[in-house]
């Protein structure tokens, strides 16, 4: 009922429209346009938006607002214009219209071959369907369209376009009699302009990728039609003007490349008379859920002359933990993101204390290092790097989802964390899954597979150690490709990190940190470099004092940037269940990590080429800052296995 009255409406304002002279409507089309720019503020920024990524490195600010401005009025003015076009005797609708270069269709149809037409949304579109019958009637016309919602206001449509003899074959419906079209001769015209969302080929559309309808190259390359661009402008008051372009006779290119050369006559056309294109429809669409692009059916095609970096970016912003392990950890999520896509650019928002880190990863493109711990100052700092697409929110607090929502992201994506729904629009479902427990990367690595990741080699590439469970302590195979180091000659560097931040029950017993220590250089020619934060400068001391020549004590002493040289050049870490461990693991330092209160199969160090200690108690993993018992998770960890594991890396 309620389509029907909707209907009428559409019918009485269509009998007033063809009532009034075509002039007159074209420029009160015009003034409608206006005030519809004024009064729709949001696709007013969407224009903005579309008219900033086609133009925005070619016109300044000011000539960008100027053709969205002109382009409301263009639409208001050819919208309100078609409704009289449509009842027009066609004799008296060509007399508004002229043609440019129709010769290059006749060529084709003469010679006995099928023309697949590319359209676009320029101008006075409708009016393809009613007067391109005109000039080559001499075949069967026909058009692919997709159904109106309204089906009364469809059917009225339709007879309309129908009146010149076009054929309309409905999307929904299958393309066999479009084909059978084709092969007998005839022409069919498609619009290809649109977003073509799961179904589309992402080819680049003004420099960005784009998901773009392989239907026409599809359909040519069924049948061998010419694949030809024909575009409407409006050439003055009341009065338009069509324009062929030259064909796309290549039969034996592939659909992505002849979707990608079909994207360009498009932008061609469009440079021509920007002012005259649909840009209030999201032609660069995020997606969702899949904004990355791996799984998609059809993939993304780039032409020979074009590389991932000539395309505009799709700039993707990812807030990072603020603890170095639980950032480490997420790595292999942030390389599987940027490989989600050839044109991702990633910028990492951090806190200042651990930004250092992310210039280890090369996918990172960009980091914003956060000085000050001050919601505003860091909505400031976002917002200076203006025009992200998304932001993936690792942490699941709810500061950093604020973070987001007053940076203006479009696009917010993250679990469900700590009563932020309301602030996300892309909501990550927590695993379901029960069984052995996952480790942390995978929790993140689940966030970069729910948009669109493929996730399986990256982590591989970082995977846990593997069970050992004939000993006490879980071993893990050691790299055949590491490089031996000669014990005989200078001294080597082995790391010492006695400390943890998170509390005192994940640090092992500093005496046997030392006992080790002074064992493994009663053995080998090596010099300790003892690591770790001011909170640990006690226990450095304890330790220096016993180790004397063997150590050189630099806990306290280091920045994060002076930390990641001093790993560097470390054979191996030895270490508690810290950030330290894991960073020493990104840089590819062999780790002997000691567990008691947490999980290594939680957290524990990502490769292959760590010793993780750990044994199983009655009362562990705890997960407390503090042992309010007698610490007997640490306690049962030996002195002579955690030498002995230390050694068994040096002897490699």
């Amino acid at each position: 009922m309620l389509d029907f009255i909707v209907y009428l409406f559409y019918r009485a304002g269509s009998a007033i429209a063809s009532a009034l002279p075509l002039g007159f409507l074209f420029v009160f089309g015009e003034s409608l346009g206006f005030c519809a720019w004024l009064v729709l503020g949001k696709y007013r920024c969407l224009a903005q938006r579309n008219v900033s990524i086609a133009f925005g490195s070619e016109k300044s600010p000011r000539q960008l607002r100027r053709l969205v401005r002109r382009h409301f009025q263009r639409l208001g003015a050819n919208l309100l214009c078609s409704v009289k076009l449509g009842g027009m005797p066609l004799e008296k609708m060509a007399t508004r219209i002229e043609t440019e270069n129709f010769d290059a269709v006749h060529r084709f149809l003469r010679a006995g071959r099928p023309v697949v037409v590319i359209l676009s949304h320029l101008a006075n579109w409708e009016l393809f369907a009613h007067i391109v019958p005109k000039y080559i009637g001499y075949v069967r016309n026909s058009t692919i369209y997709q159904r109106l919602g309204n089906r009364f206001i469809d059917e009225h449509v339709r007879r309309v376009r129908g009146r010149a003899g076009v054929e309309m074959f409905d999307r929904k419906e299958g393309f066999n009699k479009a084909i059978k079209l084709l092969r007998d001769g005839g022409v069919i015209g498609s619009l290809s302009d649109q977003h073509a969302g799961d179904h589309g080929v992402w080819v680049p559309f003004f420099g960005r990728l784009a998901s773009t309808s392989p239907l026409p190259a599809l359909l040519a390359k069924r049948t061998r039609a010419a694949l030809i661009g024909m575009a409407i402008y409006t050439d003055g008051c009341a009065r338009w003007r069509i324009v062929v372009s030259p064909a796309l006779e290549d039969d034996r290119e592939s659909v992505g490349s002849l979707t990608a050369k079909a994207n360009q006559v498009i932008e061609q056309q469009i440079r021509r008379a920007p002012e005259d294109w649909f840009w209030v429809h999201n032609r660069w669409k995020t997606p969702k859920p899949n904004f990355l692009l791996t799984r998609y059916k059809r993939g993304v095609y780039l032409p020979s002359n074009v590389s991932a970096e000539d395309l505009k970016p799709f700039r993707i912003l990812i807030r990072s933990s603020n603890w170095l392990g639980d950032a480490v950890i997420s790595v292999p999520a942030v390389r599987a993101i940027k490989m989600g896509r050839p044109d991702a650019q990633i910028t990492i928002v951090a806190p200042s204390k651990i930004a250092s880190m992310w210039k280890l990863v090369p996918e990172v493109d960009a980091i914003v290092s956060l000085t000050r711990n001050s919601l505003l100052a860091t909505v400031f700092s976002i917002r200076r790097e203006s025009g992200f697409d998304v932001a993936i929110l690792l942490p699941n607090s709810l500061r950093v989802a604020l973070e987001a929502w007053l940076s203006g992201v479009a696009r917010r994506v993250g679990y469900r964390g700590h009563s932020r729904r309301w602030l996300l629009n892309q909501i990550i479902p927590e695993s379901l899954r029960r069984g052995p427990l996952e480790h942390q990367a995978t929790h993140y690595l689940r966030i970069a597979q729910e948009i669109g990741a493929e996730t399986e080699d990256t982590w591989r590439d970082a995977r846990l150690p593997r069970q050992n469970h004939a000993k006490a302590g879980r071993i893990q195979d050691i790299s055949d490709s590491m490089k031996a180091v000669p014990l005989a000659s200078d001294r080597v560097k082995l790391g010492l990190c006695p400390g943890a931040e998170y509390g005192p029950a994940k640090r092992w017993l500093p005496e046997r940190f030392a006992e080790v220590a002074a064992a493994v250089a009663a053995q080998s020619p090596v010099q300790w470099i003892l690591v770790g934060t001011p909170n640990d400068a006690a226990v450095g001391q304890t330790i220096a004092q016993a180790l004397r020549d063997s150590c050189v004590n630099r806990i306290g002493q280091t920045t994060l940037d002076q930390l990641i040289n001093e790993l560097r050049e470390c054979r191996l870490v030895l270490t508690n269940d810290t950030g330290t461990m894991h960073l020493a693991s990104l840089l590819g330092v062999p780790t002997v990590a000691i567990f008691g209160s947490t999980e290594p199969r939680l957290t524990g160090p990502l490769g292959d080429r760590h010793i993780v200690l750990r044994h199983q108690v009655e009362c562990s993993p705890c997960f407390l800052r503090k042992c309010p018992i007698d610490f007997r998770c640490m306690k049962a960890v030996s002195v002579r296995e955690v030498t002995e594991a230390v050694l068994s890396i040096l002897e490699l």
